[in-house]
């Protein structure tokens, strides 16, 4: 079984608030001491916390009822009930919660401590003591609590990452992950190796670095759901820079561009706002004169490196490019 989990369904119920307390002042020298019933606590509410030590939802999987506890109900001496805790629930950078109902967006977090509140604790009632007038001395009534509120969220992680690797199943992304960073992706000659999408840390010149995502391959019909479809297609949509990746050896590679680019547009138009870049990887299998060749029939307007993670070809240009992209679009 996969540890990578990025869409869990979770119910989730917030306390609800404590009984305002009717008392009264009672004393050995006082007959008729005034009211004095405290306020009751506030309960648990439901909050989404940014945990960047987290990378799935794996942890949600077998734990999708959080309940918050309810407030205390307020004593005499105006002794206020105790709050209840609030129900944090950590989760990855780049998750999105939906309302499991209408679908809508309630909240994301993308920074490490930045909170979500997915549904608010009920507010404690007031005691008695404030209900006293001029009038009404010795009000006999205090507020209840508020309830507490629930709900189911859908729970979505999109990977966060600068640069995105686009392309079809074995177009060498697995392999370009494994020698410019430190991450161990399976690597395999057949479709769909990766079904996961893999984070690496790449290094560049004085000691600067940005993260690359290694991204389940693209079929055709991949917007309609077909091969992985939809499940890696929202990874990319956090990434600032997409790098479409097409083997020397592909029979069109101006067509295999289009159609991972025609994908994306069915998927988000807005994916084609992002910046682009393409490599034409396994270049170590063919010599200079295919290259040449192969710049002539090149998509236009994108610009384009020839390399081999294999033989370490044209790697560092690549990744100078990269951070220089990166750091034009910020």
């Amino acid at each position: 079984m996969s540890n990578f989990v990025d869409y869990v369904k979770i119910f989730c119920r917030s306390g609800a608030g404590g009984s305002g307390s009717a008392h009264f002042r009672r004393e050995k020298f006082v007959a008729y001491g005034g009211p004095d019933g405290g306020d009751g606590g506030s309960g648990g509410s439901v909050i989404l916390r940014g945990n960047s030590q987290y990378w799935t939802l794996i942890h949600l999987k077998y734990a999708r009822h959080v309940f918050a506890k309810n407030g205390e109900s307020g004593g005499g001496s105006r002794m206020s009930g105790k709050s209840a805790e609030d129900q944090i629930i950590e989760v990855p950078l780049g998750t999105v919660a939906r309302d499991a109902e209408t679908g809508e967006i309630v909240g994301e977090v993308t920074a490490h401590g930045e909170e979500v509140v997915l549904l608010k604790g009920g507010r404690g009632g007031l005691g008695n003591w404030h209900f006293k007038t001029a009038t009404n001395q010795a009000p006999r009534y205090a507020q209840p609590g508020e309830e507490g509120l629930e709900g189911a969220f859908i729970l979505e992680l999109k990977v966060l990452a600068d640069v995105g690797l686009v392309g079809f199943p074995n177009a060498g992304k697995s392999t370009l992950l494994s020698v410019v960073s430190a991450a161990k992706p399976k690597i395999a000659n057949y479709a769909f190796t990766t079904l996961e999408p893999n984070l690496g840390i790449v290094e560049v010149r004085d000691n600067h670095s940005f993260v690359m995502a290694d991204i389940p391959g693209i079929i055709e019909g991949a917007h309609e759901g077909r091969g992985l479809g939809m499940r890696f297609l929202r990874h990319i949509e956090r990434n600032s820079v997409l790098l479409f990746m097409v083997p020397a050896d592909s029979d069109d590679i101006k067509r295999e561009y289009e159609i991972l680019l025609g994908e994306l547009r069915e998927y988000n138009p807005e994916l084609l706002d992002k910046e682009r870049l393409m490599a034409i990887t396994k270049c170590d299998m063919v010599d200079e004169e295919i290259i040449d060749h192969l710049r002539t029939t090149l998509p236009e307007g994108i610009p384009t490196y020839f390399i081999s993670s294999v033989a370490m070809q044209g790697i560092t240009e690549l990744k100078d490019a990269l951070w220089a992209v990166l750091n034009k679009s910020e």
